[in-house]
């Protein structure tokens, strides 16, 4: 999908919204449990209910892999479903030696056909290059994380070559970094919702590419907030909802309840778009 069709989905729909499809077989409804396909039955459904409102789909492949063979199978069958129309990403974190990156690459890109896959910067250009070089596929890179854990590393005070001054955190240097590796034509960046504030300073940094931003819904990040620092001519979010919306109810009418939360937030972005 190129960031033309990208755009055009989220002018048309009033939406930049992506549902993310984190589905665990121990949490959805009972009535599904004993389904000889219950994870693409469950997917197929939330699909089925929010492809109007949404303008993509993340998987996180951890909760297909963790069922080793049945569960890869169902990834596959969730990902080939998906309307073309949607971005389709690989929530992987992929990232290794180069020559090992670039058959992560093929497995998400060629194998499967998605359209972006998140990747671990940590180990450098060699690491993240092989998804670049895919036309028409994006490489979606870990900037500034969510999770408590992003102190550790991401967020330590850096010296800039030739300077005593710590004045950059190590994210700030990645985003500049990475950023010349690719365009917005073909790279984005994950920053999280519960940094929002930090995507003013992001955005000086980054101002056109578009962010996959999780942490809106359970993990208490205001869409408002996004919105307010990190909205950009383009839209240039993808605001990740996963468990608020897919587990909306544990009964028959999850896919209707499913529905609901995803107009809500689609309500709420329709007027945020019209704001700017």
């Amino acid at each position: 999908m190129t960031r033309q069709e990208l755009v055009q989905q989220v002018h048309d729909k009033r939406s930049f919204l992506c549902v993310g499809l984190d589905t665990d077989l121990t949490k959805i409804p009972a009535h599904l449990q004993s389904h000889p396909d219950a994870i693409f039955e469950f997917n197929k459904q939330i699909i089925d209910a929010t492809k109007d409102l949404c303008i993509s789909y993340k998987i996180n492949t951890a909760f297909y892999e963790a069922m080793g063979l049945e569960g890869w199978e169902a990834m596959e069958r969730t990902a080939a479903y998906i309307p073309a129309t949607h971005l389709k990403i690989a929530d992987a974190k992929r990232g290794d030696i180069g020559n090992t990156s670039s058959q992560y690459a093929k497995a998400f890109f060629e194998q499967m056909n998605f359209d972006a896959i998140t990747v671990a910067p940590y180990m450098g250009e060699d690491s993240v290059r092989p998804f670049l070089e895919y036309p028409g596929k994006w490489t979606i890179v870990l900037g500034l994380t969510s999770n408590v854990g992003s102190k550790d590393f991401e967020q330590l005070k850096v010296n800039e070559p030739g300077s005593l001054d710590s004045s950059k955190y190590l994210y700030e240097t990645v985003l500049e970094k990475i950023s010349k590796w690719g365009t917005p034509e073909n790279l984005m960046f994950v920053v999280g919702a519960t940094k929002a504030t930090d995507l003013e300073s992001i955005r000086k940094i980054i101002p056109d590419h578009f962010l996959l931003v999780p942490g809106v819904g359970f993990q208490g990040g205001s869409l408002q907030d996004v919105a307010k620092y990190g909205l950009n001519k383009d839209c240039g979010l993808l605001v990740n909802a996963s468990r608020a919306i897919i587990y909306a109810s544990e009964n028959e009418d999850f896919a209707a309840e499913a529905r609901a939360i995803a107009a809500e937030y689609q309500g709420e972005m329709a007027q945020l778009l019209s704001r700017k």
